[in-house]
């Protein structure tokens, strides 16, 4: 092992790993409810790296990442070094594990980002590969890989989505016009980061009440990303949806879930746990939906979008009974990015 830690240098473990990390990123939003793991194989030659096999997570989850990578570098594989952003798997599931695959393939090395925190896993795959003469590294890139799989770390550790919420503030602290009626709050450049976060996504949440106001769409619309919408998901307790509306217009497209209740609404938790398939949930609704997940603890990360105009004292608060600073700064929350937008400015903060 000497030898082939003179060879691969820490340096190139970083670059290769955001380099599989990439790839992983390219499948968030499409591969619910696994994770969307990338995987490079690379064999070290005597003009560096060379990538061998890249795969990530196939659309619906499978096959995963690992063995679509060892098919594409083939017997190039054996004795090469195989980088992946979560841990191989190690249980039988729908697919066969792995840790397996990576054995058989004959891969020397392994370098993870994290290890899967899922009960089936959890340090089992390194232990395989460990077991069966293989050098593993963990912890090369975790700090991203954990941002990427969130989703997967929620739903396996937790029994729900990690939750994103996204909001619009105008410069006064306002969502809405009153009624409420939609306002132009943020402008183009705002509006396509909001569309990419779409895109990685795997479902949107909004309550009846942003439907019924602003009749919204909630598609992914960039060039060459309409394929990549999420499904649509309505907290609509009395089922007052119109048949009119654009959600519905456009449901055999991009399909619309709604959540309904006999007789009550249901509690933001319950609605969560109940999503058990879906790992990665933005939550687009208005003020009071804002408040509801918030007051619950619900919120894992906040996207605010601060434009640069005002609506007035009339107008809604962003989120009812909390001033934009507490909005801002979160308590138990930490800021993470800090981006301009054009006129517009984004604040985005995970909970610690």
């Amino acid at each position: 092992m000497a030898a082939l830690e003179a060879v691969i240098s820490p340096q190139e473990d970083e670059r290769l790993m955001a380099e599989a990390l990439r790839v992983g990123q390219e499948g968030l939003g499409r591969t619910w409810p696994n994770p969307s793991v990338g995987a490079l194989v690379v064999r070290q030659t005597e003009h560096g790296p060379k990538i061998l096999g890249a795969a990530g997570t196939a659309p619906a989850g499978r096959p995963h990442a690992e063995p679509l990578a060892l098919a594409e570098a083939g017997e190039g594989a054996r004795g090469a070094t195989l980088y992946v952003t979560l841990e191989p798997c190690s249980h039988h599931g729908r697919t066969p594990p792995c840790a397996d695959a990576v054995v058989a393939a004959g891969i020397r090395r392994v370098v993870a980002a994290i290890e899967d925190p899922d009960h089936r896993v959890k340090g089992r795959g390194v232990a395989r590969l460990r077991a069966a003469g293989i050098w593993v590294t963990v912890g090369v890139g975790a700090e991203q890989a954990l941002e990427d799989h969130a989703g997967h770390i929620s739903r396996v550790t937790r029994g729900r989505p990690h939750v994103l919420l996204k909001m619009a503030v105008s410069a006064d602290g306002k969502a809405a016009l009153p009624g409420p009626r939609p306002a132009e709050i943020t402008g183009e450049e705002a509006r396509t980061r909001v569309h990419l976060m779409r895109a990685h996504t795997d479902a949107i949440m909004v309550g009846i009440g942003t439907v019924l106001a602003d009749d919204p769409m909630l598609t992914c619309r960039l060039p060459g990303l309409e394929g990549r919408s999420p499904v649509r998901l309505v907290l609509d307790s009395d089922l007052r949806l119109p048949p009119t509306s654009a959600l519905v217009r456009t449901a055999q497209e991009v399909p619309v879930w709604v959540v309904c209740a006999e007789d009550a609404p249901l509690g933001p938790e319950r609605i969560l746990v109940d999503l058990g398939l879906v790992t990665r949930l933005m939550v687009e609704g208005g003020p009071h939906l804002a408040a509801a997940l918030l007051d619950a603890g619900l919120v894992d990360e906040v996207a605010l979008l601060r434009g640069a105009g005002t609506l007035g004292p009339d107008a809604l608060d962003a989120v009812p009974g909390r001033a934009l600073e507490r909005l801002s700064a979160p308590v138990g929350f930490v800021e993470v990015e800090h981006a301009d937008l054009g006129p517009d400015h984004l604040t985005r903060l995970r909970r610690r």
